[in-house]
């Protein structure tokens, strides 16, 4: 099992980001020089080393589902307005966009998860495991791994990209960084579906059906 400790060594070595460095040590068994090397080969280190570099240029753009009943709204920095009209990068954003309408996040990176609502979460995978039949200390163990996926379900830069589940979205960020040598950054979005929070008038069909026989 990879430590939190070989996460830390690894991107304080590399600059990478967290979930990257977790990615290539379990995929080296832990081996640090290889797992540097593999995120070298991916281009994770040129793109985290661009990573400080202020992006205040780029796009607003949205996205609406066909039928008009989710629309999202997404900003996404680079560095230059030159680099801002980018083919590749403007696609991105409208996949970025596409992503949020189809895997509905609440927050681009786990860093912005408030702390109460970590905390809340992990009570409630400590007690389903205890629920379970698991052991105090067990339950302690397992809320680590059921944290990572809740951080995935809720997190766009951990979520799997909709159009290749076989990369996430922040692999596709840091991608995109590599090709296109400017630090690029998601920094907020707003998504809305039509009907939401309303509670509707619930109607039994049955019933509806019967009304209109009898007239």
């Amino acid at each position: 099992m990879i430590s939190a400790e070989q996460v830390r060594e690894l991107r304080e070595m590399t600059g990478a980001g967290m979930m990257e460095c977790k990615r290539v040590l379990e995929e080296t068994d832990g081996n640090m020089e290889k797992a540097a090397e593999l995120l070298r080969e991916r281009g994770v280190v040129k793109a985290a080393k661009k990573a400080g570099r202020i992006a205040a240029e780029g796009l607003v753009d949205s996205y609406i589902h066909g039928d008009g009943r989710i629309g999202v709204l997404v900003e996404v920095n680079i560095e230059t307005d030159f680099a801002a009209k980018n083919p590749e990068f403007r696609e991105f954003v409208k996949d970025v966009a596409m992503q949020i309408a189809a895997a509905k996040p609440e927050y681009v990176r786990r860093e912005e998860v408030p702390a109460d609502v970590v905390e809340k979460e992990k009570e409630i995978i400590k007690a389903q495991a205890m629920n379970e039949g698991k052991p105090a200390e067990i339950a302690e163990k397992m809320v680590a791994g059921r944290i990572d996926k809740f951080f995935k379900e809720i997190c766009l830069l951990e979520q799997d990209f909709v159009k290749n589940p076989d990369i996430t979205i922040g692999k596709l960020l840091t991608d995109k960084i590599a090709n296109i040598g400017e630090n690029i950054t998601i920094r907020r979005f707003v998504r809305f579906e039509r009907g939401e929070g309303i509670q509707k008038k619930e109607e039994n069909f049955a019933d509806e059906v019967m009304k209109q026989i009898n007239g």
